[in-house]
């Protein structure tokens, strides 16, 4: 079996968009408490970075001003997002709103926001910060985690929630089923 790959020059950003978007990736909502006022923002790029010690890592956009707020708590919660949270990844995502209305949570060991239904959550401290153009890489010590096994994640393929086939077939993804 041959598969036929076109090669393209990473020249601009909706380039680099389109063909990482094939990069299937889980959604977070990275919570923490400020001056007794809960923040946060959703977050793809998140990933396990150690063992020993444990560590993930996440890149918040330079330009996030949630960022800014959940870097001044001293912990934070990365809430790993259900496939039944896609209107709260997007809630989480918009600025200039009251992002917690109606969105039920509770303190974590460490006092960040776990948001309900989650399929896990890990609390952390910022370990260190990277220069990541227009972002920024944050190295993140777990301070505590759990899941819940009976949930399924929210993914994020090809700029939509969900799997897509070769023709934005969702459902023949889902099952396995051959392109």
């Amino acid at each position: 079996m041959s598969i036929d790959l076109q090669t393209e020059t990473a020249t601009d950003a909706d380039t680099l968009r389109r063909v990482l978007g094939h990069f299937c990736s889980g959604v977070t909502v990275i919570t923490a408490v400020l001056d007794r006022e809960p923040v946060g923002f959703t977050c793809q790029s998140f990933a396990s970075l150690s063992l020993d010690p444990p560590m993930v890592t996440f890149a918040p956009s330079r330009s996030s001003t949630s960022w800014l707020k959940v870097r001044q708590a001293e912990t934070f919660c990365v809430n790993i997002l259900s496939d039944a949270h896609e209107g709260l990844s997007n809630a989480f995502a918009r600025s200039g709103t009251d992002k917690f209305a109606g969105v039920p949570w509770r303190p974590s060991r460490y006092g960040a926001p776990i948001l309900g239904g989650v399929v896990a959550f890990i609390d952390c401290r910022i370990w260190a910060e990277y220069d990541g153009g227009d972002h920024i890489i944050v190295a993140a010590s777990v301070l505590d985690l759990a899941a819940d096994s009976t949930r399924r994640p929210l993914v994020f393929y090809r700029g939509r929630y969900g799997l897509q086939g070769p023709e934005g077939d969702a459902e023949s993804a889902q099952r396995g089923e051959p392109r």
